[in-house]
């Protein structure tokens, strides 16, 4: 059974596969042992566990990051270098916050050792270490107490032996090394040398997690199997994740973007902004099909590291549906970043004390107390309206409070969205705003309007779609090579070729065969920046183009040179064959439950509540409305236009 396992902060998503039809079970998540929602999943959905194919989207990394609980890492690199890494750059990462103090470096300067070596840009060995040196150096890493290491020497890149002799000097240790070379074979040492402490800092606890949830899928039920998400949308084995769990930190919301991507594809749209929004966090990002659909970017920062490994371009913001509210000491209402998690939880779950955007949501009617989670679990509305109204302050009413909490939240998901799009030169208007996650729909159609956005669309399993995207998304592998040359195709070649030898005997190893797409970042002499663009004929007219539009300008007339070459292969996953019906004309009256109020614009209306899996494709209905299923519930204006698709999405027209 194939079955795809996204771990949040509040739920533990599970899409699987029973026969031909798609099945979804949400499980609160056990933050203290993330893997015992795992195996309770796997359990519920397969009885005894045999023979499960998991495929994994972990937060155990990103979590790890977040809160600086990583290991204690030993970071090696050239002699005279080795306070790069908590030097970085002069960018400040907020620019006019006097008062703003950046995080601690995650290496302190007792854990940081210099190698007596030397390799030039050219890949040149000028000076190898000497045997003594190394030895002396392993003892002091064995003093230090380290239990990780970083590896990441000058220009390795060009050249990896003297990287790899200190590697092979430091292997009796016992610990667990990240060597740049083959992690990130690139210039730029402060972010080679940053993503590869980052690995390091997360190896241990990443590789125990992933391997103790694979020996208790293998040995416990018996015949089972892990891979894990990585965060540039593709699957890799468990093996690979625990040597390089760099590459998982932006795990889950990676499947949303994939999922979100593969359905919106089938219902004909091309121009996509997905918006993710969970119990902790709005995670959005842009798709234009006509550019080649998801984008990646190497430029990430986590927790104020860069990582400079291939991920999906992600914004996130800290605003989920259990972001909590509070007032300041001037009485200013402020909503997140920090959120109830699944415990306590919102005040509605029954154990929070403090109010969150799930909560507001319910005292505006936004939320049927009866019927979350497909009427598993009931929301407890007496109990939340007892706490907000002896909280909401000096607002007058428990609607105002409930308001401006909700406003708050949408405000910075908006920002998110424009820094994405607007900033970045995207009109939103010709785009489709693709929701999901549990609170994701409550929240679309409001911020579809504000940025002007004509319609929004929301999946079949909304706050689930990460999961199906981790179920759909292919096995991938990413390789990538400092090169510095002019764009002449015949020399890079050779790059290309060495590359794709590499990954094609890697993916040989796991019994796969993949696709290579190749691509190159170029810059005009001179800059300190570069754009990634598809290799082919037309390499230079594209990255004109591209240059021109991300500018402002371009100049055919500078010469162009190649940074990194970059080869991404990819073997196909088995085809889910989504269920489609034919399209007949209804209203959806089959599929009212009842009425309830619900406070729209400082009123309440009287609105229908939809069973979402009652509707019927062709149905059109419009606001205001709520429309419930078991993995959320979708909000439904007045004057919104929703219809059903031959999919089960629904394609909601904002006005």
């Amino acid at each position: 059974m194939r079955i795809a396992i996204d771990s949040g902060g509040t739920f533990t998503d599970c899409v699987y596969l029973e026969g031909s039809q798609l099945r979804v079970l949400k499980l609160f998540s056990t933050p203290q042992q993330p893997g015992d929602a795992v195996l309770e999943a796997v359990l519920s959905v397969t009885h005894d566990g045999k023979n499960a194919e998991v495929r994994h989207g972990t937060t155990v990394g990103t979590n790890a990051m977040l809160e600086r609980r990583g290991a204690k890492v030993a970071y090696v690199t050239t002699v005279g270098f080795e306070d790069v890494i908590a030097i970085g750059r002069q960018a400040r990462t907020s620019l006019y916050d006097w008062f703003r103090s950046p995080l601690p470096c995650v290496v302190p300067p007792g854990l940081r050792f210099g190698v007596e070596e030397r390799t030039s840009a050219e890949g040149t060995i000028l000076r190898s270490p000497s045997a003594e040196h190394l030895r002396n150096l392993a003892q002091r890493i064995q003093r230090s107490g380290a239990e990780s290491i970083a590896l990441s020497l000058l220009f390795s890149f060009a050249n990896p032996i003297n990287e790899q002799l200190v590697a092979e000097a430091l292997m009796p240790l016992g610990l667990p090394i990240s060597i740049s070379h083959e992690i990130l074979p690139e210039f730029r040492e402060y972010e080679r040398g940053a993503t590869v402490v980052t690995n390091a800092y997360l190896a241990p606890k990443v590789s125990s997690y992933i391997r103790a949830l694979e020996t208790s899928l293998t040995e416990k039920f018996s015949g089972g199997s892990v891979q894990v998400m990585q965060s540039s949308g593709g699957i890799v084995s468990a093996s690979l994740a625990a040597r390089e769990p760099v590459r998982t930190v932006l795990s889950g919301p990676a499947g949303g973007v994939i999922g979100a991507y593969r359905i919106a594809g089938l219902a004909g749209f091309t121009k996509l902004i997905a918006f993710d929004m969970g119990g902790t966090s709005t995670d959005v990002s842009l798709i234009d099909v006509e550019e080649g659909g998801p984008r990646t970017t190497n430029e990430s920062v986590v927790s104020e590291l860069p990582v400079s490994v291939p991920m999906l371009d992600i914004h996130t913001v800290g605003a989920g549906g259990g972001s909590l509210a509070k007032f300041d000491e001037g009485g200013v209402l402020h909503v997140g970043p920090r959120s109830a998690g699944s415990i306590p939880g919102p005040i509605c779950y029954g154990k929070g004390e403090h109010a969150t955007v799930t909560d507001a949501n319910l005292m505006l009617g936004r939320l049927d107390p009866d019927l979350f989670l497909g009427g598993e679990v009931r929301l407890d509305d007496q109990r939340t309206r007892t706490i907000m109204e002896s909280s909401r302050a000096s607002l007058a009413t428990l609607e105002q409070y409930a308001t401006g909490i909700v406003t708050l939240a949408e405000t910075a998901m908006e920002k998110a969205i424009r820094m994405i799009s607007i900033e970045r030169g995207y009109d939103p208007r010709e785009f489709t705003l693709v929701s999901f996650g549990g609170a994701g729909p409550l929240h679309a159609c409001s911020l579809a309007k504000s940025l002007r956005i004509p319609r929004v669309l929301i999946p079949c399993m909304p706050g689930a779609l990460s999961a199906l995207g981790i179920l759909m998304a292919d096995v991938v592998r990413d390789y990538s090579r400092t090169v510095m040359m002019p764009a002449d195709p015949e020399r890079l070649e050779s790059f290309y070729a060495e590359l794709e030898h590499r990954g094609t005997k890697e993916l040989a190893t796991e019994g796969l065969s993949g696709t290579g797409i190749r691509s190159a970042d170029l810059r005009y002499i001179g800059q300190g920046y570069e754009l990634n663009v598809t290799a082919g004929d037309d390499l230079l007219a594209s990255f004109h183009s591209m240059h021109q539009k991300r500018y402002g300008y371009s100049d055919l007339t500078m010469p162009v040179e190649v940074v990194n070459v970059r080869v991404r292969l990819t073997a196909k996953t088995e085809e889910i064959d989504l269920p489609r019906r034919e399209l007949r004309p209804g209203n959806g009256t089959q599929a009212i439950l009842k009425t309830r109020s619900i406070h729209f614009a400082n009123a309440w209306q009287k609105s229908n509540v939809y069973a979402r899996d009652l509707l019927i494709p062709g149905d059109i209905f419009s606001g205001p409305a709520l429309i419930t299923e078991y993995s959320s519930t979708t909000v439904l204006p007045p004057s919104c236009l929703a219809r059903v698709d031959e999919y089960a999405n629904l394609i909601i027209e904002v006005n």
